[in-house]
Formats: structure tokens, C-alpha cells, sequence
């Protein structure tokens, strides 16, 4: 009731929250959009090759997931120098964390490259649904250093508050992708092979008008541009507790799929879809959890504890709305959805049930995005990646329980979705809310 009562009476907080959090929406569902957008016209090429595209989305998810905390421990790093007043080493801060994202996307995609027929054997797919996997995936490698640098250059960004450039940045690529896909895929008739060729080339397109506009503002405020060995040794020590906590994350989504592959194609394709809108709902929910780092990492930088609790409490509020909101919109239309992204009935005729049950899981996965944001935006990597474990522990029994005691065909996919979205998210709920009342993570200082 306190929720419902105060979203309606303005706060002093709100435009600063709304400032960075709407453009962010944007940005932050770029990826999403891509895979939605290769997932629609991949999907119209028949089941075989949307199943190897949802074998290969979850390797190279995984992949470039890992590596977020390129983003999320640059934004807190760069924030807290603005809070401090130092603006030149919040800039440099940033550059260093470009650098390191160039050296490990060069690394990643070279060995992953080699990687790609055992990444995807993995699963124990069909042969055909493995080889298209294999295709997508083994392409799609030469775009991890973009997707890399693409994080670092967005973290640099929403650490001096601005979310309006990577917001068009992302439209642009998102553009991009889908012109550039249906050449690929339909005009020179490469099939799934040219869905990666396309958002290659958009990814990397990303990049270039990212760096002309850091290179524009480190120019404008001073920093250096060439790499400094201690500012990346210091990015890669932070962002290891980060990368741990997103392994967890990650372990648990694989495990998912691992389910859905041992239920047969169509499980797998239908499954396919549920995850790609339960990505694009998190990651338009995740919009408040970057305002909320952004503003925390400064506030904790100037010292201003009052203001981060402000942010903390308004935050949520909002992420419950949202999540409402958005959860609603996925129910209503549960029964279409699926029509979207392929014509295979046996595909779209399992897919109503497991929607609803993510419909209904949006509001609680708002509160755990929010929670995650705000943790992250005040250095609290460490209990993050702790928590991470245990919740991924939670989840794998009941992961397991689907596996040998759910039947076939909708009931069990609904099963799944539902271990995934009320029980490892509401594992995530608890461990993040509790940290979230004390204030041992409100650590002051530009450090």
C-alpha cells in the first residue's frame, strides 16, 4: 500500500532517476533487440535453424554476459570520481576499462572461435539443430571484442550521467542489424549464417561512433587515452567478484537450456522465445538498476548517504510498477507472441502457458534488478558474487525435479519457466534484500 501511495506524489529524486533511467531503456535492450530481431527472421527459415539459434544465443549470451562487468565496474568507478569532483580521472578511469575489454575480447573471440563445435556439443542437440548452431555461433565470435567494448564505452558513459548517448547509439545499431540482416539472410540468401553476418557488422559499427565520442571527451576534459597498466589491473581485480557473481547468473539461464534441449526441438525453440522476452523484459527493467548505479556510485563519492537512500527506496517503487506494468502486457498478449518469431505450430501451441508465468514474475524480477543495481553501484561485488552461489544452489534442484518429473510438451515447459522465474529470482529477492537493509554497503569515498 505505501508503494501504491507514494509512486503518485513526486519525490526530489524522481527527475534525476527518470533522467538517466528512460534513455536508458534503450540502450539497455539493444542486445535483446538483436537477438529478437535474428530470432524472427531466423525463425521464418523453420525449427531446425530457430533451435540452433537458441543454442548458439545461449553460448554466446553466456559469453558476453560474463563480461559485463565491464560495464557495471566502470559505471561505480567513474561515478564516484564525478561525486569527488575529479572529472579528468573519472574519464581516464574509463579509458582503462576500454583497454581491458579490447585485450579480452581479442582473447575470447580467438579462442572461442576454436571452441565452437565443443561449446555447442555440449548441449547434446540433434545434428542438424548442432550444425546451425555451429554456423551462428562461429561467426558470431568475431563480434565479442565490439560487444566488449560496447560495455566499457556505455559503463564510461552512465558513470558521468549520460544515457542519452548510448540510448542512440543503440538505435542506430539496432537499425542497422535489421537492415543489414534481412540482406544477409534473404536478399544474398545466406540463411542463419547471414543473421550473424549482419549483427557482426552492426556491432562493430557501434564501436566506431562510440570511441569518436570518448575520444571527443577525453580531449575536452583532459585524460589521457593511452592505456595505464595499474588502472586496468585495478578494473580486473574489481570486476572479479562482479564476474563471479554473473557466472552464477549465467550457470543458472545454461542450466535452463540444458533442461529445455533434453525435452525435445520444439521444447528448445519454444523455449528459445520465453528467454529472449524474459531478456528484453530484464533488460528494460534493468533501466532503473543503471540509474540506480549511476547515482549511488556519486552519491557514495560525495558522500551524500541521505540522497542514496532516496534513490535506493525510489527505485524500487518504480521497478515494481514497471514490472507490473510490463507483466500484464505479456499475459494479454501470451497467446500471439510466439506467432511473432515463427510459423511452426508446434513451436507457438507450447509457448501460452510458459508466458503467463513469466508475465507474472516481472514485478518480483523488478525488485531484484533494482536491488542488484544499487549493490552494484556501491561496490558490493563481493557479497554479490557470495549470494550468487547460494542462489544458483537453490535453483538446482528444482531445475533437476523438471528434468526427471515434468511432462511433456506445455505443462512442462511452463514447469520450467516457472523453476527459473519464481524460484532462482526469488532466491535473488531474498539474499539482495536483506543486504539492502543494513548499511554495510554504504561505503563513502571516491574509492
Amino acid at each position: 500500500m505505501s508503494i501504491t501511495i507514494t509512486l503518485f506524489h513526486r519525490q526530489p529524486v524522481d527527475r534525476e532517476i527518470l533522467r538517466l533511467a528512460v534513455p536508458a531503456v534503450g540502450a539497455l535492450i539493444a542486445e535483446p533487440l538483436f537477438l529478437l530481431a535474428d530470432a524472427a527472421m531466423v525463425g521464418h527459415l523453420g525449427t531446425i535453424p530457430l533451435a540452433g539459434l537458441g543454442l548458439a544465443s545461449a553460448v554466446l549470451q553466456t559469453i558476453i554476459g560474463l563480461m559485463v562487468f565491464l560495464a557495471y565496474s566502470t559505471t561505480p568507478a567513474v561515478a564516484r570520481w564525478l561525486g569527488a569532483g575529479d572529472r579528468r580521472r573519472a574519464v581516464s578511469v574509463g579509458i582503462d576499462g576500454l583497454w581491458l575489454a579490447l585485450g579480452l575480447g581479442a582473447l575470447l573471440a580467438l579462442v572461442g572461435w576454436f571452441a565452437t563445435p565443443l561449446l555447442v556439443g555440449a548441449f547434446g542437440a540433434e545434428p542438424d539443430v548442432a550444425a546451425a548452431a555451429v554456423t551462428y555461433l562461429g561467426i558470431s565470435m568475431f563480434g565479442i571484442p565490439a560487444m566488449l567494448l560496447v560495455f566499457a564505452a556505455t559503463g564510461l558513459l552512465r558513470g558521468l550521467q549520460d544515457t542519452r548517448t548510448p540510448l542512440w547509439v543503440a538505435g542506430i545499431g539496432f537499425a542497422a542489424n535489421i537492415v543489414l540482416n534481412l540482406l544477409f539472410i534473404y536478399g544474398l540468401g545466406l540463411g542463419i549464417a547471414g543473421s550473424a553476418i549482419g549483427t557482426v557488422v552492426a556491432q562493430w559499427g557501434m564501436v566506431a561512433v562510440y570511441l569518436a565520442v570518448i575520444v571527443r571527451q577525453a580531449r575536452r576534459d583532459g585524460a589521457r587515452l593511452r592505456p595505464h597498466r595499474a588502472g586496468m589491473l585495478l578494473g580486473a581485480a574489481s570486476g572479479g567478484w562482479l564476474f563471479l557473481r554473473t557466472v552464477s547468473l549465467r550457470a543458472a539461464m545454461l542450466l535452463a537450456v540444458f533442461v529445455a534441449a533434453r525435452l525435445g526441438s520444439p521444447d528448445l525453440a519454444a523455449f528459445q522465445i520465453a528467454m529472449t522476452l524474459f531478456a528484453t523484459l530484464a533488460f528494460a527493467l534493468d533501466a532503473l538498476a543503471i540509474a540506480a548505479q549511476a547515482l549511488v556510485g556519486r552519491g557514495l563519492g560525495a558522500g551524500d548517504l541521505a540522497g542514496v537512500r532516496a534513490v535506493l527506496r525510489r527505485c524500487l517503487e518504480w521497478g515494481v510498477l514497471a514490472g507490473a506494468v510490463l507483466g500484464m502486457l505479456v499475459i494479454a498478449l501470451s497467446g500471439i507472441l510466439g506467432g511473432l518469431f515463427t510459423g511452426a505450430t508446434e513451436v507457438t501451441d507450447l509457448l501460452p502457458p510458459a508466458l503467463i508465468v513469466l508475465g507474472a514474475s516481472v514485478p518480483l524480477g523488478g525488485v531484484v534488478f533494482v536491488l542488484d543495481g544499487v549493490l552494484i553501484g556501491a561496490g558490493d561485488a563481493r557479497y554479490l558474487a557470495l549470494t550468487g552461489l547460494a542462489n544458483l544452489a537453490a535453483f538446482v534442484p528444482l531445475a533437476v525435479a523438471v528434468l526427471l518429473w515434468a511432462p511433456a510438451g506445455a505443462t512442462g515447459l511452463a514447469l520450467l519457466m516457472a523453476a527459473f522465474a519464481f524460484g532462482y529470482l526469488g532466491a535473488r529477492a531474498v539474499t539482495l534484500g536483506l543486504r539492502a537493509r543494513t548499511a554495510r554497503w554504504m561505503v563513502v569515498g571516491a574509492r
